[in-house]
């Protein structure tokens, strides 16, 4: 092994002969499978502080299963991104001069697959970085042909089934995309703005009565106001007319019990084609929708005349200019908005009344779809963890809508639509399929819908289509002769799905409804065995709900708050000058450039140093609670570098003291010291802890078990504990504890593999071959087994044994450390004691005691005995005294702590008088109060401290 601890110099090269290997490699034995489906990652996309997260406990819990002997398959894959991918295109055709539309369909979209070929592996080469361990022989892409047949079968079958539907419905548009978006391409964020009062006179010449909106423009689509039907104001008005300001039209006053009374002024103008509210609120009145907007978001010829071609916006300043003139104008007060932006395009989005494909989860489609996927997590065939999440993932279903999967693209999977010349809709594989299944002839040439589908559509069905479906395993038809068969019946469902709350409804809902529908379906609808069970026709038994990633300070990472940090460059580090750079190389103002400039050179001044793969995947372990998020402090990281870094060098003395030694597989430990049972038993105790909170899904207490284990009581304790007898005369006991170190080092690093992948299997490349191990190019670590905790039984009477030596070892650490002696100084020992056992031990333990004390000599001092002034520790019964005489200047040491007691009083009484003062503790900011708050407990703390040794000195 190298001197230093540099992650570089191997984590490139074992990642290579791991994937060249086939270690990940599913189907590899007989043994039960374990089976986790990578949420498929945009092909747009790179490795952001969320991903690694999420996969750094992906591949821990696989790599945890390999080694538990399991046959592991983690399904991986990325996902075409309709709409990112399709801009990104477009954008270097403008670039050049060129559109889509003058090179057509088909022309783009083998630009797209070009562009894909090139560029749409970056993300995956990032994972192999963060060390990702899936199956890559078996990567799939959501639009190559298995999926994309997969995408045609069920949209054909749901709709042959009565469950998808064309209709003209309002969906979320964005005017610069121009496609319909989901709701979790929408980002509602808050924003300064007005509300307007507007006076709607009645048709009959009175005053009306005064609405009050946020979108004025929109009042040229309105169709009725609406009021409380208990608001006794306006029941005079009910059934009568308004005049629509600024139009020839007459508009009526509903009564719907949907209008709050209290806001604003009670009366609420209702534009159906132009909000979602307005919309079932329309459809419960029967009122007919106006579409006032193009798709680009500009006034159409349904408005007066004036105001047609404007910008939705112009409109608004017209409008409002109009109304003014009018004398309709009554009051612009401010108001807070929340406006809805699409993350697509950073637009507005517009709610917008367009012809739109719909599942069916609402009417006959609640009882075929919706209620299934209620019942697998109702009756527990499905699991979430933490359990709190099943009711985001319950209410959600419970209160469902339709879902629009159409969007106005060309990439993408295009809906297997047809339509003759009368607008007669036929669905088929393609053409003829169409015509063959249709109940009617159709008019002439059939034309295919230019539409293609959502992209959740096609993401919905991963957990199956990844396996083969459709096709002899999909349907369920010759299932006994098929491998496939097998090999899908093996991995689905699969074991647990790792993903975020943020998707639970677009993505874990969406995977439950098609996997209960299609899986092991026959063409008759019945279930092929053993899927007729409902309980097994879920895509996974567990979904495990990981926290968001955010920063030190709590804040949702955003580059243009520059607090984004890229997990490769805390792998590799980076200067401040690159990372400066980066960080502003997408803000086109300068006030936002400025700002996360300064923002950058206050957290990292002097850039990001490099921790390592190893130190940053235990970083995320070691984070991943059950909370909603985490804070991910860059100290952290770092801390857990030094972690890796105490563990090389752990193993590098190991084999040291352990040259021209090798112990063969089979050879029994002989444990010949209370301290090797003692380190044995601790290792039995960890991997007991460890393995359990695995299984409950605890990694950040798994992490902590294995830190705990290697930098406490295998690092800081036993190579303390095992130089004496290295370093002794005993032949047999320095075997012994050589095997020890080898032993329980090598299964350590066994244990800790899952989480720190590289460092691990660098180590046990040269640890293993000691103990027998057969290494060669074709032996791995990923491969070898868990050790189990009973292989390391526990002995209470060493446990006992070392317990007391470490509380020795303490008290006369703690005598050094406050009577400031060297540890280098060679002390003299007394001891005292009224227990036999301790003196029994005292003597047991006197090479140990004397080499890590650093002791120049040892005395029992008999009870009755006057003891010479000394510094003293209490273990027990038993008395460790330090004579003082010739180890300090008495006089100089009492001198240095009067004059620092004198100090921490003077101190502690700044911190009273300003935790005394009234306008201090109600009026500064918390965290500064909290601040003060605990120097005052500090000081407090030392004072006591310091009072203490001052007065052990008389």
């Amino acid at each position: 092994m190298e001197k230093s601890f540099d992650p570089k110099q191997f984590e490139s090269r074992l990642y290579a002969q791991w994937e060249k290997q086939g270690y990940f490699a599913a189907g590899q034995t007989g043994s039960e499978p374990f089976c986790i489906q990578l949420p498929p990652p945009n092909v747009t996309g790179t490795l952001h502080m969320g991903h690694a997260f999420q996969q750094t406990l992906m591949d821990l819990m696989v790599r945890y299963q390999r080694m538990q002997g399991r046959d592991v398959l983690w399904q991986c894959g990325t996902d075409h991104a309709g709409i990112a991918t399709q801009k990104i295109v477009e954008n270097q055709l403008a670039a050049a001069g060129e559109d889509r539309k003058s090179l057509g369909r088909e022309a783009f979209l083998q630009r797209v697959w070009a562009w894909k070929e090139q560029s749409g592996s970056t993300i995956t080469q990032q994972m192999r970085r963060l060390g990702s361990s899936c199956d890559w022989g078996r990567e799939r892409f959501t639009m190559d042909a298995g999926l994309s047949a997969a995408v045609r079968r069920v949209f054909i079958q749901w709709y042959r089934d009565g469950l998808i539907y064309r209709g003209n419905r309002l969906v979320h548009w964005d005017p610069v995309l121009q496609t319909a978006v989901s709701d979790l391409e929408v980002e509602n964020r808050e924003k300064d703005g007005s509300m307007w009062l507007i006076r709607y006179p009645d048709s009959a010449g009175g005053d009306g009565l005064v609405v009050a909106t946020t979108r004025p423009e929109t009042l040229l689509g309105d169709v009725a106001v609406a009021v409380n039907p208990e608001d006794a104001r306006y029941a005079h008005l009910l059934g009568k007319t308004l005049r629509l300001p600024l139009t020839d039209r007459e508009i009526p006053v509903v009564a719907d019990a949907y209008v709050d009374a209290e806001f604003g002024t009670g009366a609420v103008k209702i534009t159906p084609a132009h909000d979602f509210n307005d919309f079932a609120l329309g459809q419960r009145h029967q009122l007919t929708p106006i579409n006032i907007f193009t798709l680009d978001a500009k006034v159409n010829e349904n408005a007066p005349a004036k105001y047609r071609g404007l910008d939705r916006f112009a409109a608004r300043k017209q409008v409002l200019a109009d109304l003014e003139q009018a004398g309709l104008l009554v009051e612009t007060k401010s108001h807070t908005l929340m406006l809805p932006i699409s993350q697509r395009s950073d637009a507005i989005t517009e709610p917008m009344l367009t012809d739109q494909w719909f599942v069916d989860l609402t009417q006959k489609g609640r009882t075929l779809i919706t209620e299934p996927a209620l019942a697998a997590v109702r009756d527990g065939a499905i699991e979430f963890v933490p359990s709190n999440w099943a009711n985001t993932y319950t209410q959600w279903l419970e209160n469902i809508q339709d879902w629009c999967i159409s969007r106005q693209l060309w990439w993408g999977h295009r809906i297997p639509a047809f339509y003759d010349e009368a607008g007669q809709i036929f669905v088929g594989e393609n053409e003829a399929d169409a015509i063959a299944h249709a109940p009617h002839a159709p008019i002439g040439a059939l034309r295919q819908d230019d539409d293609v589908l959502d992209t959740w559509f096609s993401s919905a069905l991963w957990p199956f289509s990844t396996l083969g479906w459709p096709g002899e395993a999909g349907s369920g038809e010759h299932a006994e002769r098929a491998q496939e068969w097998r090999d899908f019946q093996r991995f689905l469902p699969s074991s647990v799905l790792v993903t975020g709350f943020d998707i639970i409804f677009f993505w874990v809902a969406r995977m439950v409804m098609s996997t209960q529908y299609f899986v092991g379906r026959h063409a008759d609808g019945s279930y092929a065995k053993p899927f007729a069970d409902p309980a097994s026709r879920v895509p996974f038994k567990t979904v495990y709900i990981n926290a968001i990633v955010r920063d030190a300070e709590g804040q949702k990472m955003s580059k243009s708050k520059g607090n984004t940090l890229d997990p490769l460059d805390l792998i590799d580090g980076i200067t401040l000058e690159a990372l400066l750079q980066k960080s502003t190389a997408s803000l086109l103002l300068p006030q936002d450039r400025e700002k996360v400039e300064k923002r950058v050179k206050r957290d990292y001044p002097n850039g990001i140093q490099a921790v390592g793969t190893d130190a940053l995947r235990f970083t995320f372990a070691a984070l991943a609670t059950h909370g909603r998020t985490i804070n991910f402090d860059l100290k952290r990281c770092e801390g857990y570098r030094a972690f890796c870094n105490k563990l090389w060098n752990a193993a590098r003395f190991v084999l040291m003291n352990c040259e021209g030694v090798t112990f063969h597989a089979d050879q029994a430990l002989p444990l010949k010291s209370p301290a090797e049972r003692w380190i044995v038993g601790e290792m039995g105790r960890m991997l007991t802890s460890y393995h359990s909170e695995i299984a409950q899904y605890r990694f950040d207490l798994a992490a902590q078990a294995i830190y705990d284990f290697a930098w406490n009581e295998f690092c800081d304790w036993f190579l303390e504990l095992a130089k004496p007898a290295l370093n002794g005369s005993d032949e047999a006991l320095r075997s012994s504890t050589q095997h020890t170190l080898l032993y329980v080092l090598e299964a350590l690093l066994r244990a800790a593999h899952p989480i720190i992948p590289f460092i691990t299997e660098e180590i046990w490349q040269t640890i293993a071959p000691k103990i027998g191990v057969v290494c060669s190019e074709n032996t791995s670590i990923a491969t070898a087994r868990m050790p189990a905790a009973a292989a390391f039984p526990a002995d209470p009477n060493a446990d006992a044994d070392i317990a007391w030596l470490k509380a020795v070892l303490l008290g006369l650490r703690k005598i050094r450390a406050e009577m400031n002696i060297s540890p280098a100084k060679n002390i003299p020992l007394l001891y005292q004691s009224s227990d036999a056992s301790d003196l029994g031990k005292m003597a047991k333990f006197a090479d140990a005691i004397s080499i890590l004390a650093k002791l120049s000599s040892q005395e029992n001092l008999a009870i009755e005995a006057q003891a010479p002034q000394a510094a003293a520790a209490v273990v027990g019964a038993l008395r460790l005294l330090i004579p003082l005489a010739g180890l300090i200047d008495l006089d100089a040491e009492r001198q240095r702590l009067d004059k620092e007691i004198v100090r921490l009083r003077a101190e502690i009484e700044k911190c009273e008088k300003k935790l005394g003062t009234e306008t201090f503790v109600s009026g500064a900011p918390a965290a500064v109060v909290l601040q003060e708050r605990q120097r005052f407990a500090e000081f407090t703390g030392k004072l006591t401290q310091l009072s203490v040794q001052r007065d052990s000195l008389n």
